[in-house]
């Protein structure tokens, strides 16, 4: 899939992909039309924290872990959670298509997004399918839960952006 960044440059060969970038990609890749997609979600559902979680319509929940770094991504083996939870039936990670060669610190029931770029253009392509780990299905109200998490955020963006043009000159 391939995707335009705003019509700016995205990205630089793959080299020094930021994160927010990478979100944006994802974000796209699994359709916000379709699917609920909130970034940092990290408290009010009983969940360790996720980079982006996808509730499909369905109802069935994703987490997609973004890595930018072969440090960050080796780091991630670390942690506590290890990414489980009976809530999230698969689990991806997002990487940019050099950090290819870091994919043994990936775990292998973990699905793989690869990010792409070229000067113009971010799109993502489905490395590795993820092994389904969970049935969870989520309620209504957890959804709606989501939603406001997501509506959240979007408003502390949006009154960063306002503080930022009001500090301009």
């Amino acid at each position: 899939m391939r995707l335009s960044y705003f019509g700016d440059k995205a990205g630089n060969g793959g080299q020094g992909m930021r994160t927010d970038e990478v979100e944006l990609a994802v974000a796209r890749y699994f359709n916000t039309r379709t699917n609920l997609i909130v970034p940092n979600i990290s408290w009010g559902l009983y969940l360790h924290e996720c980079d982006l979680l996808v509730i499909t319509k369905a109802g069935y929940a994703y987490e997609v872990e973004i890595k930018v770094s072969l440090s960050d991504l080796k780091a991630d083996a670390h942690k506590g959670h290890n990414h489980n939870s009976k809530k999230i039936k698969k689990l991806y990670f997002a990487i940019p298509e050099k950090l290819l060669v870091g994919i043994e610190h990936i775990p292998s029931r973990a699905g793989i997004i690869i990010i792409k770029s070229e000067p113009d253009y971010l799109w993502c392509q489905k490395y590795r399918e993820a092994q389904v780990t969970g049935d969870y299905k989520f309620s209504m109200e957890e959804r709606l839960k989501v939603a406001m998490l997501g509506t959240m955020r979007m408003w502390n963006c949006k009154r960063i952006i306002f503080d930022r043009r009001e500090a301009k000159p």
